[in-house]
């Protein structure tokens, strides 16, 4: 599966996107990343040129002040019905009473706001999301779709409003001047097996001593028993395993974040049926608003406490 940017606290500030020499260009990537971003497989605590220092309130954004989207006839929407998936938690999920929660959900019910009408929210299962929406049984699907070459033929999306970083994950008490190829040779460092991030590392950090495992969870568990110096993976993932109860506060993100869309993804929008751009536009207007009000912001920080930037 594959799952910025930002603008501080409340301003904006880019995030660069790394970029290693010309290695990158030579590099060949893993296999194209299917249509969803990855999920946090830990239990959330709450709803080579160095890579840029990481800032724990980091908060993603791809919008430009200067680049502010037009304001379509808003006129013409009157509902939006969106739909989401039923259990992909902390972005999508049933709450206590049955009824959807998570953040795509949140950012869902910001965007009728902004734009001021009213919508629904309907769960589905994750594979039935783009036939309902083609079926017209919703306008909208936002269920932390990734946006890739093969799903622009079937849908079209809006701008991206978050992407997947990679980062190195070390236990606390270990001691990294520096995350560079060269400072990691002979290093071990654990990764998932058959990935984008082991794809990166065997093409730019060829120094370390890979550690390839089955699962994400046993890749933490050597972590933690310090069968490896690092582990590389999955940002968001991470993050809310370093803020649960499953790391037991061993941890901390070295280095990073990792950016490079031909390893990682090109982001995660909302998607449309082909063609609706009044929709699109909407959503895009609408979520630069939010991040211009710090609205975007406040709900980031909420769910991401520990943020994967």
């Amino acid at each position: 599966m594959s799952l910025g940017f930002r603008p501080g606290l409340f301003g904006a500030v880019a995030i660069a996107v790394v970029l290693i020499g010309t290695a990158v260009a030579d590099a060949q990537p893993a296999p194209a990343p299917v249509e969803r971003a990855p999920p946090s497989t830990a239990t959330p605590a709450v709803p080579v040129t160095p890579a840029i220092k990481a800032d724990p309130l980091a908060v993603p954004g791809f919008w430009d002040p200067r680049r502010r989207p037009e304001r379509p006839d808003l006129s013409r929407i009157s509902i939006i019905r969106f739909l989401t998936e039923t259990d992909y938690p902390p972005f999508n999920y049933a709450g206590p009473d049955g009824t959807p929660a998570g953040f795509n959900v949140d950012l869902a019910r910001l965007i009728c706001e902004e734009i001021k009408v009213a919508c629904t929210i309907q769960m589905r299962r994750f594979d039935t999301l783009l036939d309902a929406l083609n079926r017209n049984e919703g306008d909208a699907v936002i269920a932390s779709l990734a946006e890739t070459p093969e799903m622009r033929l079937k849908v079209d999306f809006s701008d991206p409003y978050y992407r997947t970083p990679a980062r190195f994950v070390s236990r606390k008490d270990a001691a990294f001047d520096a995350i560079r190829p060269e400072a990691l040779e002979g290093k071990k460092v654990g990764v998932v097996a058959n990935t984008a991030h082991e794809a990166f590392l065997k093409a730019l950090f060829t120094e370390a001593e890979l550690k390839p495992y089955p699962t994400a969870e046993a890749a933490r568990v050597a972590l933690k028993k310090g069968e490896v110096d690092l582990l590389f993976g999955d940002g968001i993932s991470l993050a809310f395993w370093l803020n649960g109860t499953d790391s037991g506060n061993c941890c901390v993100f070295r280095g990073g974040p990792y950016l490079e869309s031909r390893f990682f993804g090109e982001g995660v929008g909302i998607a449309v049926r082909r063609g609706n751009d009044l929709y699109r536009q909407a959503f895009n207007w609408a979520m630069f608003r939010l991040w211009e009000k710090g609205r975007f912001t406040d709900l980031w920080l909420r769910y991401f406490p520990i943020s994967p930037f």
